[in-house]
């Protein structure tokens, strides 16, 4: 078996082909609106999305589903799944969710022959599972054995450098000022990994109205280069 760490490499590349190009998850919104239109207010956009959106919910999912695989607690993972699919209230924001988490299942069902991808074959075909990208996620990330935290690392750098390659082209920016930002960012994805390794429950699933709103509000743009 490879290394985990080639592992991490190939389930966290933003080059993946599930379609997670096609998503701005509410970005292209902001900027039609010229609320983010600079390298300033990019950098505040991922700071605030990834510290109120992304760290209470697909990572604090990621890091409950990979401790109940840990337990073996299938039940745990199917409640977490729909606690999961209840808590993404924009309808494109759920059915992309689902959409790349079908399309990550098609690359790695086929090459993980464990008891529990066994197990999520059989959820999907008798769909007592949603299929969310981020449950999936932790689902390969533990039977593929890349350690918690270096799973939790891995997407929320995917996340990231996926915003930072949409805002190089919706804005637009320069490719070294992406780089540039990225770069910077690196700390807080630090921070939020080491917050996302003990979830707070209390404020699992929170709703980000602004960023729910703007997701919402997509569909309705005059011109779209993205699906959400």
């Amino acid at each position: 078996m490879k290394s985990s760490l080639l592992h991490l490499l190939h389930l966290s590349d933003p080059t993946l082909p599930i379609g997670g190009f096609s998503h701005s998850y509410g970005l292209e919104t902001y900027t039609q609106k010229e609320i983010v239109k600079s390298v300033e207010s990019v950098r505040v956009f991922l700071t605030e999305i990834l510290t109120h959106s992304i760290l209470p919910n697909e990572a604090s999912f990621i890091s409950l589903v990979y401790d109940a695989c840990e337990q073996k607690d299938w039940d745990k993972i199917i409640e977490l799944d729909g606690l999961c699919h209840a808590s993404k209230l924009p309808k494109e924001i759920r059915t992309a969710s689902q959409k790349l988490g079908i399309r990550l299942t098609k690359i790695f069902n086929p090459l993980i022959e464990t008891e529990l991808i066994q197990e999520l074959k059989l959820a999907l075909k008798n769909k007592s599972i949603n299929g969310h990208y981020c449950i999936l996620y932790a689902i390969y990330a533990h039977e593929l054995k890349i350690v918690k935290q270096e799973a939790l690392e891995g997407f929320f750098y995917n996340t990231t450098i996926g915003y930072i390659t949409n805002a190089v082209k919706l804005i637009p920016l320069s490719q070294d000022s992406g780089q540039i930002m990225l770069f910077e960012l690196l700390p807080v994805l630090e921070k939020l990994t080491q917050k996302a390794l003990q979830p707070n429950l209390d404020v699992l699933g929170m709703s980000a109205t602004a960023f729910d709103i703007r997701a919402m509000e997509h569909e309705n743009l005059y011109s779209r280069l993205y699906m959400s």
